[in-house]
């Protein structure tokens, strides 16, 4: 498990600083550019890391799995090797997926102006500038993306299915909650990760406009990775301990 969550961290950092930190970079000199290249790269990196972290995740549904309806196999199911063949799998469907959008995208005619209203380079923005029917190809590869995105939530659903059927057969109340408690973690990721990218692709046309899309994307692209972190970390004793004291502090401080 903390194999898979140094590979999760590493996507998180990579993923939140592809895109805030050219944003804070603009901010500090005042200014809204991004070269060509450099909207490629963005465009690279954050496709790559997406979908490199719903891999990833779909890999941790399945050791979840593994520990608590296979715990007589897991040794054999999750050694060492395994665990290196599951998280370079993770890391290469992410390049493979990365290297068809970048080559796609940034072959289509981009003829519509140069400006996005947009915090970064994001592939409906840049889709919104082409004059040419070729962005075709690209919806047909996020049609894709979203088929194999929809497979790894089926996945993962049957997963849990499997999880919590286990789990509600255990006796023991103790090893019902510890067994909750390694699991409920992990579904706090997904979901979140979930609802936020459903949120901003899935949202009526009719109520778009570009301030409602610049906080959507915040919402996807900067907040799973900032709170997903913090969700892993709140089965820390010391570090929940210190939560409940700085918010009885902040609640001594209000009133």
């Amino acid at each position: 498990m903390y194999f898979f969550l140094l590979n999760l961290s590493l996507l998180d950092i990579g993923s939140i600083s592809t895109t805030v930190s050219k944003s804070m970079a603009n901010s500090l000199w005042d200014t809204r550019a991004i070269s060509y290249l450099g909207c490629a790269a963005q465009v690279f990196f954050l496709f790559f890391l997406i979908s490199a972290e719903a891999s990833l995740l779909t890999v941790m549904a399945y050791d979840c799995f593994a520990a608590i309806c296979r715990p007589l196999h897991y040794e054999i199911l999750m050694s060492s090797r395994a665990c290196a063949r599951m998280a370079a799998a993770a890391w290469g469907s992410g390049v493979l997926n990365v290297l068809l959008h970048t080559s796609n995208t940034f072959s289509i005619p981009l003829c519509q102006g140069n400006v996005m209203e947009q915090f970064f380079c994001e592939v409906a923005q840049l889709l919104k500038l082409s004059c040419s029917d070729a962005y075709l190809r690209e919806a047909a590869i996020m049609v894709f993306n979203l088929c194999l995105g929809f497979g790894c939530f089926v996945f993962i659903v049957l997963s849990y299915v499997q999880i919590f059927r286990a789990v509600l057969r255990i006796p023991s109340e103790q090893a019902r909650h510890k067994a909750f408690s390694m699991c409920l973690p992990h579904l706090a990721v997904i979901s979140l990760s979930l609802s936020t990218i459903m949120i901003a692709y899935l949202k009526p046309h009719s109520i778009s406009s570009p301030s409602l899309d610049l906080w959507v994307a915040v919402l996807y692209a900067v907040v799973p990775p900032t709170v997903n972190p913090l969700i892993y970390s709140l089965r820390n004793t010391e570090l929940k301990d210190a939560m409940i004291k700085l918010l009885q502090w902040a609640q001594c401080q209000h009133q």
